[in-house]
């Protein structure tokens, strides 16, 4: 371990009984300024999320949150992904916000329950997770939620809002205070966010009228 890593692990400062390290205090900054950039739909989300993902990676992997760490990792790759589909444009459908079609929510759904089964049986037997469902639960409404927002969705938020629900007493429940004091906040900012994107996909639909 280096003198980096060291630090990264070390305590910060106890909040509410818990310690909280500096990696997550990083986690906590990064991941609430990123969220305010999606919501502004600032390409700078892209990079500042990997930031918060590799914080992340450290973090829950000391939690034993292994579903939320490799969940981590498939961020990444999708945030690079993001990054280039908001930067180059494309096809229109990703330049401007518009509504999730019933046949993207048939298939999201039938990913969504195929995910939610596969992945809480691999951690079930192949980890010593305590928390495999609601793991699973939140890994696969996040995934869904991020392809969402890369495709500039409106109801990703709804996803969104969803998942941090469920968070809030999962990361209460591994002592990351911290953690579930920001996915708390993330509630606030991702209704904020959907009010926004709503607005803009309506701007959109006056444009095109």
């Amino acid at each position: 371990m280096t003198a980096f890593t060291e630090w990264l692990a070390s305590i910060a400062f106890v909040s509410f009984g818990a310690p909280t390290s500096w990696v997550e205090v990083i986690g906590f900054a990064t991941g609430a300024l990123c969220v305010l950039l999606v919501a502004r739909q600032s390409v700078w989300n892209w990079p500042i999320g990997i930031a918060n993902n590799v914080a992340f990676v450290l973090l829950f992997v000391g939690a034993g949150l292994y579903a939320d760490s490799a969940l981590q990792i498939v961020y990444i790759a999708l945030a690079v992904w993001g990054w280039i589909t908001w930067t180059s444009g494309g096809h229109r459908k990703t330049t401007i916000v518009t509504a999730t079609s019933v046949r993207e929510w048939t298939w999201l759904a039938i990913a969504g329950v195929a995910g939610v089964a596969g992945i809480t049986m691999l951690l079930s037997t192949a980890t010593e997770s305590v928390v495999p469902f609601w793991d699973t639960l939140t890994t696969t409404l996040s995934l869904l939620a991020t392809w969402g927002q890369i495709n500039k969705r409106r109801e990703s938020w709804f996803l969104w809002i969803a998942a941090d629900v469920i968070y809030v007493p999962l990361y209460l429940y591994k002592d990351l205070v911290l953690t579930a004091v920001l996915y708390l906040g993330f509630i606030a900012l991702c209704v904020g966010g959907l009010l926004a994107w709503t607005a803009s996909m309506r701007d959109a639909e006056l444009v095109e009228a």
